[in-house]
Order: structure tokens, then sequence, then C-alpha cells
């Protein structure tokens, strides 16, 4: 993740990221996540069944594609220097527009709604808009909140 000074860091509301690189989905992926989270609903892990639904084939869990914002995002949300350790606060908003299908490959756009600093913690929330390949729709947009501690 690059690194901003704090200074720098507090200004960056509004800021938008480039989008990262491309992740494939595939099927191994979402049946392990069927076996950590106990969702073994056939959309996600019969791909014969799935087929002969709308979807035409296996889709991962929503909160499977949310669950990958951490990964998705080292790459390309900044971080204030100095930082010691990084929460999950919440999440205000989340909406899942479109599926994503096993095989498909997709990546996240990063953009900072707001920073603030509280009790010598750092909150940011941020829109991360996770995109499909070859598709107009997302897979996902989330309102995230993170905290920071930093040194």
């Amino acid at each position: 993740m690059p690194t901003v000074p704090k200074s720098e860091f507090l200004q960056l509301a509004g800021s938008e990221s480039e989008p990262g690189r491309w992740v494939t989905i595939d099927q191994e992926r979402v049946d392990r996540f069927a076996d950590a989270t106990l969702d073994h609903q056939f959309i996600h892990v019969d791909p014969e069944r799935a087929a002969a639904t709308p979807l035409g084939g296996t889709v991962a869990h929503g909160f499977l594609t949310l669950s990958l914002l951490p990964h998705l995002s080292k790459e390309i949300a900044p971080l204030p220097e100095g930082v010691m350790m990084a929460f999950n606060y919440g999440l205000n908003r989340v909406r899942f527009p479109r599926p994503v299908r096993v095989g498909s490959e997709i990546r996240l756009r990063w953009k900072v709604l707001s920073v603030s600093e509280r009790l010598g913690r750092i909150l940011v929330t941020a829109q991360g808009t996770i995109e499909i390949k070859g598709e107009r729709k997302p897979a996902m947009v989330a309102e995230t909140v993170t905290m920071f501690v930093v040194e």
C-alpha cells in the first residue's frame, strides 16, 4: 500500500485511486468460502445445478466479494505513515448490483470519502467499488469505515 505523511493523509477526502489488478474468482475459492461460512447454497457450489438457473452457472457469495476488500485494497488504498494497526470499524452501506460468476475477474476502485482524527486515531470512510471485467454494472459497492492507529 502506498504510505502518505499524516498531514497529507488527513487531506485525502475526495481522492480516488487507480483501479487495482484483476483477480480471478475460481470455484475452489468459492467452495472454500462455503466451507468456512457453512453456506453451501447450490448457486455457489453445484455447477451443474446452477447452470440450469438464470445465472447460467455458479456465482461467488456476496460476502466473499465483500471479504476480499482488504486483499484488493492493499495495493491501492493509501495508508498514513507510521500506521501500527488498522481495524475494520464498520460498514455504512453495501450493495451487490451484479453477481460474480465463477471464472470472472474482479478488481477494486477506491475513493476516500472522509478522513477525521479522533483521540489519536484516524477514521477513514471510503467507497470501494468492485468491478467485473467486461460488465458495466459493478459486483459490489461498499462504504467502509477503517480506524488507523498511528505512531
